[in-house]
């Protein structure tokens, strides 16, 4: 059995991955000013602020077990996609990864008062064509919202995706497999 651990995130579906690997913790919410540095690739950004979270967690006093931070970032064309901004920033979004294929970065982090310990997944995701009223209609359904690229692959998103290639539980928010990895060497 693995040592209890915090989770320094709100997210839903990552507490719903954590509970899949049997892991016992404590969910609690961090702020992190997640803005990219001047030149930041999007895979040095996702495992930062992976890092972040984690450390920011520790440094709030939350020590006395290891803490876990993850990040995921959507990435097309070089352009990183977070959360949208309102509904065309989120068509724009969907118009982009429309028809192609994007690639999702997802970086977990375990820290204690004496170390941290990273790994980022990438894995390679490809859409069908989608029309106007497809995302229109997946707007309205309020899922893309508080999702990086404005999709949820676990949800009607999944209905988008023509091929995936690499961990679909990294696209949801933490890779299964490499977490309980971390977990094991931490």
């Amino acid at each position: 059995m693995m040592k209890p651990i915090y989770l320094a995130s709100q997210s839903p579906r990552r507490r719903e991955l954590l509970a899949q690997l049997g892991v016992e913790f404590e969910q609690f919410s961090v702020d992190a000013d997640e803005s990219p540095f001047a030149g930041e690739s999007a895979l040095a950004l996702v495992e930062r602020l992976a890092r972040l979270k984690a450390e920011t967690g520790v440094a709030l006093g939350y020590h006395d077990r290891p803490v876990l931070g993850s990040d995921t970032l959507v990435v097309c064309d070089e352009q990183i996609m977070g959360k949208p901004h309102g509904f065309e920033d989120f068509a724009a979004m969907m118009r982009l990864l429309s028809g192609r294929s994007h690639e999702v970065l997802t970086a977990v982090a375990l820290a204690d008062t004496e170390h941290t310990s990273s790994v980022v997944v990438s894995t390679q995701v490809a859409f069908k064509t989608l029309s106007e009223a497809e995302i229109t209609s997946y707007w309205q359904s309020g899922e893309p919202f508080d999702k990086a690229g404005g999709y949820g692959i676990q949800g009607r998103a999944g209905a988008f995706v023509t091929h995936l290639s690499g961990s679909y539980f990294a696209v949801m928010g933490l890779p299964l497999y490499e977490t309980q990895k971390l977990l094991a060497e931490f």
